[in-house]
């Protein structure tokens, strides 16, 4: 069995030139392609892109921004305060990383990419500076484009979200209206710290003096690190289940509801409850397209960010929200993309966000029988994933991205013997074995690495093109 693909309608742009731009940002060092290197003030400098924004006329001080760190879910943030300020009448950039197909999609305004014409204007006014700064990274030199395309676009403000950690992320030169720290779990320990307090002690590096901080709901232990900075930066702290309340609504494929409320509405809360929807006062109610409970606290968490810059000087309305909320788009979050088989994707890559992904899988398709196809990269927790996630598998498809940091298959192997898997080569050969296994009675889920989802979404949408070459 195989999905029809959509047709294609093949772009024609001068693609050499920008070819050249993107090979001129990857000739520089970029950690994101590498297996092993020190997360470290010395390999990590920020006053090098420092002296690079400051060469351009800083541009990222040009505009108000909100400034997004975590483990999960500060990309599904980021985009959701971006719709809602988009929505609202602002001029809005989205900066995030790593893009899932295309480069443009790591600078955005109003939902649009970048032009990849205006990424090869913007690599030429780099180059120029960029030979006066010795050490600069693939990233640094991308943060400075999202920054300098913002600038000359004049957006109202923009949403940055922060690549890696957050105290020595390029992102973390600029002065934002609100930090905003999202789920926080065990990534990346091999650069940020084996327990959680240090991965949080790394993502509370973004708090800056006297700036509020909006705080997800978190594990006591990273609670604690980022109120303890909070208080000694005297950043004000807005606590997301306590300062502001959420509970979701009703759900569905298309999409699911929440209700959010304050603190101080909380008594207006119990009296609605009691009368069972009886009093006048209802409670906010919002719908988002994306699934799965921890949306829901990712749309909460947007929420006491906006009404926080709403406070601060950029006003945002009810109106704003619901209908930013309503109509975003971001994908390869339990995407569903078929119905029939039944074909869904998820970025989760460390064993937090699968234990979400499982969670999400067993309230949306309960009781049905999955064919998991699965990669991680080679830096990720496997094992934890892999004891998530094999008590949902009928059978495992194990493979790996093209990108450089994918993790081999025989790496793989040793952490599912306990499920029947087979071995794909390449992402384009699991999906066609996953869904003829799968027939018509089970369904297809897709997981472990951002890379391998991208090349599911590409293999689908774009038919001709049966391999990613990644980074391009």
């Amino acid at each position: 069995m195989s999905l029809q693909p959509a047709k294609v309608t093949i772009r024609q742009v001068t693609h050499h030139t920008y070819q050249d731009a993107l090979d001129y940002l990857y000739s520089f060092v970029d950690y994101s392609v590498q297996r092993s290197y020190r997360y470290s003030p010395e390999v990590f400098d920020l006053e090098r892109v420092r002296t690079l924004l400051r060469r351009l006329g800083d541009p990222q001080a040009q505009y108000p921004t909100l400034h997004v760190a975590g483990t999960k879910g500060k990309g599904s943030v980021s985009a959701f305060m971006a719709a809602a300020l988009g929505a609202e009448g602002y001029r809005t950039g989205l900066y995030t990383s790593p893009h899932l197909v295309r480069f443009t999609e790591r600078v955005q305004i109003n939902g649009q990419e970048a032009p990849e014409s205006r990424v090869v204007e913007l690599v030429n006014v780099l180059r120029s500076e960029a030979s006066q700064i010795p050490g600069l990274t693939t990233y640094e030199l991308t943060t400075a484009l999202g920054f300098l395309y913002f600038a000359r676009e004049k957006v109202d403000c923009a949403v940055v979200e922060v690549g890696l950690g957050g105290r020595l992320d390029a992102t973390n030169v600029i002065a934002p209206l609100a930090s905003v720290i999202t789920s926080l779990s065990y990534d990346h320990m091999h650069l940020l710290g084996d327990s959680l307090s240090d991965i949080a002690r790394e993502k509370a590096g973004i708090i800056k003096p006297g700036v509020p901080v909006v705080l997800s709901p978190q594990q006591y232990e990273a609670e604690k690190v980022v109120e303890e900075t909070a208080r000694q930066r005297s950043a004000p702290l807005v606590r997301v289940g306590r300062d502001w309340h959420y509970s979701p609504g009703p759900r569905g494929l298309d999409g699911q509801s929440l209700f959010v409320w304050s603190a101080a509405e909380q008594p207006l809360m119990d009296a609605f409850v009691e009368s069972a929807g009886g009093e006048e006062w209802v409670p906010p109610r919002y719908e988002i397209p994306l699934l799965g409970y921890h949306q829901v606290v990712n749309a909460a968490t947007a929420i006491a960010a906006l009404r926080t810059v709403s406070e601060r000087g950029l006003p945002v309305s009810e109106r704003g929200i619901r209908d930013g909320f309503r109509n975003i788009h971001w994908p390869a979050r339990f995407q569903v993309l078929s119905r029939d088989p039944i074909l869904v994707v998820d970025s989760a890559h460390n064993r937090d966000s699968a234990l979400k992904l499982r969670i999400t899988l067993d309230d949306y398709f309960p009781g049905q029988l999955v064919t998991l196809i699965f990669g991680a990269s080679e830096d990720k927790d496997i094992p934890g994933m892999a004891q998530e996630l094999v008590p949902l598998a009928s059978r495992v498809i194990l493979t790996a991205s093209h990108h450089p940091r994918a993790a081999p298959i025989d790496t793989l192997k040793q952490f599912f013997q306990s499920v029947p898997y087979e071995v794909a080569t390449s992402v384009p050969e699991a999906i066609e074995k996953a869904l003829d296994l799968a027939g018509g009675e089970g369904m297809v889920l897709v997981t472990g690495s951002l890379f391998v989802v991208a090349e599911v979404i590409e293999w689908i949408t774009h038919p001709l093109s049966k391999e990613v070459p990644w980074l391009r």
